[in-house]
């Protein structure tokens, strides 16, 4: 964070200090009590579950040079009448003093995947601030915006909506230069009502760009690629087809189901290895691509920091293997209907690779949240889907995940080959009973479902580090 007063931060979120000295000066602002550094403002505001006022004193006698509360407590305070539009505003005074150049990234999927993928693109060029996981909502988002300072090169956010307006709402607070847009899917489709809504407002961050700046947009899909004509940005394209800036073509698959592939901007190209599992990850890296040449990296540096990326956040495809060789990979973070398919694949994949004869996939699947009333639907077609691609155990978890189990039955999956269970004890004993070595299990459901128990429950007392062949890829 850019420094500030307490007199300064007070005047910004429209404040009043208790018992502080106006003249001392924060440099960051935390609102977990157990992360607080020294020089810190401590965020209390009223959770759902826990009141953060409770954890004051926690956070003074750990550095904090004052808290913002919206109730009277002991020690330095600035007394505010609402804990997110203070953050809010702070964070946007902060963004408004900073010469970092702000990059946004937004779609219905893959959007935190693209996000450490950019991230650690641009840490070949400076000091690059990104966020640990989605942090893309109306606290996440201006408490990343606040770990940016005076020394930062590129402040990568991940922008979230449920809504029309929310983007544009963000992007309010951090003004972005460049802007991503990766898809127009069926996330949150049971708040916005149907895709043209969803592109409507995904499309507010291309809208937000300024003249100077660069909208990066997915040729691949005809919804983004149609953003283009609400922009005053400069354009750049990526994805597969010939016809995009940056491109991705002659894709292989490794025995885990990583991709490697041709990366070609201009008259340049350079072959990438990634590190990360699903094919789907092409797309994100060709969108981080776009972003690092655009930003003054070459194509060879570019394709360099792809291929030595890996997971940075948790439980997005995480791959674990097991003292016996049973391979799970726990996607549990979140879901809809695009990244419930883009798993699947990556599971019939990795099995179908590398798997001895006789071992078998299982999808362990739970609820895809907020798809309104098209949910029973795409959850039974995923269940079909599943079993077209010849998954050998589709298990659904829990009530909502009950179609799934009905659309792997009328595709043909009986005799125990789709199961449904009721909670995530059911699944975590069903795998326990079933697992053979050689097996590979994928765990995916909305983070609601909490699926990401049954992956840490299974690999918990079995999990080994997976061996580093000679060139630092794992294997």
């Amino acid at each position: 964070m850019i420094p500030f007063t307490l007199a300064e931060i007070a005047a910004i979120v429209g404040g009043t200090l208790h018992d502080a000295d106006p003249a001392v000066v924060a440099t960051g602002l935390e609102y977990d009590s157990r992360k607080i550094t020294t020089g810190e403002l401590f965020l209390a505001f009223e959770g759902e579950h826990v009141d953060g006022h409770s954890y004051v004193a926690d956070a003074v006698a750990s550095g904090a040079v004052a808290s913002i509360v919206t109730k009277p407590v002991e020690g330095p305070s600035i007394e505010v009448a609402d804990a997110i539009a203070a953050v809010t505003a702070l964070a946007r005074a902060n963004a408004s003093r900073l010469s970092a150049k702000v990059i946004g990234i937004t779609g219905s999927s893959g959007k935190t995947s693209t996000k450490d993928l950019i991230a650690h693109v641009l840490r070949a060029a400076g000091q690059t601030v990104a966020p640990v996981g989605s942090a893309n909502n109306e606290l996440g988002f201006p408490h990343t915006v606040l770990q940016a300072g005076q020394a930062t090169d590129f402040l990568v956010l991940e922008l979230g909506a449920r809504g029309v307006g929310h983007i544009r709402y963000l992007t309010e607070i951090a003004p972005p230069q460049v802007g991503v847009v990766l898809n127009v899917g069926s996330a949150h489709l049971g708040e916005f009502g149907n895709q043209e809504a969803i592109a409507q407002a995904k499309g507010e961050l291309v809208e937000a760009l300024p003249e100077s700046g660069i909208a990066i947009l997915n040729a691949d899909d005809v919804l983004v690629r149609a953003m283009a004509a609400r922009t005053r940005a400069r354009v750049i394209t990526f994805g597969e087809g010939a016809s995009a800036d940056v491109r991705g073509s002659g894709v292989d698959l490794d025995e885990l189901g990583r991709a490697s592939f041709t990366l070609r901007g201009g008259s340049a190209e350079a072959r990438v290895a990634l590190r990360l599992v699903g094919e789907h990850h092409v797309s994100n890296a060709l969108a981080a691509a776009a972003v690092g040449l655009e930003c003054g990296l070459s194509l060879e540096a570019v394709a360099s920091a792809l291929t030595t990326a890996t997971p940075a956040s948790p439980w997005r495809m995480e791959v674990t293997e097991r003292a016996d060789g049973v391979l799970v990979i726990n996607d549990a973070y979140n879901a809809n209907p695009e990244s419930m398919r883009a798993a699947i694949k990556a599971l019939a994949n990795a099995h179908r690779a590398r798997r001895p004869a006789g071992a078998r996939s299982f999808a362990v699947l739970g609820q895809m949240a907020e798809l309104g009333a098209s949910g029973p639907v795409e959850h039974l077609d995923l269940g079909r889907f599943a079993v077209r691609l010849d998954v050998s155990r589709v298990i659904a978890v829990g009530e909502a995940a009950r179609p799934i189990h009905h659309g792997a039955t009328l595709e043909g999956s009986w005799n125990g080959e789709a199961s449904w269970v009721p909670d995530i004890e059911a699944a975590v004993a069903m795998l326990r009973a079933e697992l053979a070595p050689g097996d590979v299990v994928l765990v995916k459901a909305s983070r609601a479902a909490s699926l990401e128990r049954v992956a840490l429950a299974i690999t918990e007392h079995e999990a080994r580090p997976q061996a580093q062949r000679s060139d630092g890829e794992a294997q």
